[in-house]
């Protein structure tokens, strides 16, 4: 197996975790066939809303928002490791962008909620910040996860109240998948997928507050690898130690307040544009507890040895992550065995856990024989194609 060094090995361990615990949600949410077998006793209906509070309280929001700040990281050692060799990466960046469109395209066609497609479009953001000094990039991100467009609609929501405010846009597209997600025909899934499913998406994604969150975790995944801070070293050590305290500091105020805005703003448009920036700061300051833990976890070695099967499935992290939408899509579309119908959230979590298990191996196997995941081996060579290293 191709074996990385050991901040290579940190960050994969936390892109897998990332991955495998967005997986558990989408199961969780059928891959967005969201439903609620009849006839289950009461001690599974019971059980089934435990586990959805419980993952979607530890994981939403907060695992794709690792996911996005190891892209930012990822970048970063893409375009440090080209300048060593006298090279602009982002020539070849915007070509792998590109690249990753086309991924994300046919990983939409099984799985409408993709969020490589989204990654694609934002990455380019990287381009021009990639020479900024670290304190330019920092301040940026700090900017965009301040959420302005959200402040913006939030007052204009104070001075201009709305009795009757309409449900968001994406409402009406997702309310539209039943017509074709549900139904036996592949085809129709695909291109229901391909045409509604991105619409719905794209504007949930923006009514969200993602247009300024994603594009800011690639800038503080960036920052955090100019300032190498998952290197195993004394001084990350405390800095992780520190930012474990400062941010759960920050967090369980916000969590108060996400859990009692109800209780002091009463208009509907002044609410959903806080309730957009609050969970925007309650996500990112969750997701910094996450990471700071996992690097401290990771550097016990006692705790290390059940962080490490993490690492292939975050080696392989795009193969892993279309092949999740590939069975997902299987499993619960009506295309497939439709176990939307009968499965809760206690059955969905057996089975994200099974094919977690099934994905490890498949991944160990696979890096036995091969230095990158299939998906990974067909961008390399794209990206690098014209070149002495492709």
């Amino acid at each position: 197996m191709h074996t990385p060094n050991q901040r290579l090995l940190v960050v994969d361990a936390l892109r897998g975790f990332a991955l495998v615990t967005i997986m558990l949600l989408h199961n969780l949410e059928h891959f967005d066939v969201y439903h609620l077998p009849e006839g289950l006793p009461e001690w599974l209906v019971s059980l089934d809303k435990m586990i959805w509070e419980f993952l979607f309280f530890l994981f939403a929001g907060k695992s794709y928002a690792m996911f996005a700040l190891l892209f930012g990281l990822t970048f970063f050692i893409q375009m440090r490791n080209q300048e060593a060799r006298g090279s602009d990466f982002r020539p070849r960046f915007a070509w792998r962008l590109l690249l990753l469109l086309l991924f994300g395209m046919l990983n939409s066609a099984f799985y409408q909620g993709d969020i490589l497609t989204i990654y694609a479009v934002f990455g380019l953001v990287l381009i021009p910040v990639a020479k900024l000094s670290d304190r330019t990039v920092l301040i940026l991100a700090t900017i965009l996860f301040l959420q302005p467009w959200a402040f913006y609609q939030l007052i204009d929501a104070i001075r201009h109240p709305v009795e009757n405010l309409g449900d968001p846009t994406s409402w009406g597209y997702f309310g539209k998948m039943w017509t074709y997600i549900t139904e036996p025909s592949f085809w129709d899934t695909v291109v229901g997928n391909l045409t509604n499913g991105k619409k719905a998406v794209l504007w949930w994604s923006y009514e969200s507050g993602r247009f300024f969150h994603i594009p800011a975790l690639f800038m503080l995944g960036l920052w955090a690898g100019r300032k190498g801070l998952f290197e195993n070293s004394a001084k990350n050590t405390a800095f992780w130690k520190r930012t474990l305290l400062i941010t759960t500091l920050i967090f369980l105020p916000l969590w108060y307040l996400q859990k009692h805005m109800a209780d002091f703003i009463t208009d509907e448009g002044v609410k959903r544009y806080a309730t957009v920036i609050e969970t925007s700061w309650t996500n990112v300051a969750f997701m910094c507890i996450w990471v700071a833990t996992f690097y401290l976890a990771f550097q016990n070695q006692k705790i290390q040895k059940w962080l490490k099967p993490f690492i292939p499935i975050g080696s392989m992290s795009l193969s892993n992550y279309v092949l999740q939408s590939i069975l997902g899509a299987t499993l619960y579309y009506g295309f497939g065995f439709g176990l939307y119908k009968i499965t809760g959230a206690t059955h969905s979590f057996l089975i994200a856990i099974v094919l977690s298990i099934v994905m490890y191996f498949i991944c160990v196997w696979w890096l036995k024989r091969h230095k990158r995941g299939p998906l990974e081996s067909i961008w390399h060579q794209l990206t690098w194609m014209g070149s002495k290293k492709g």
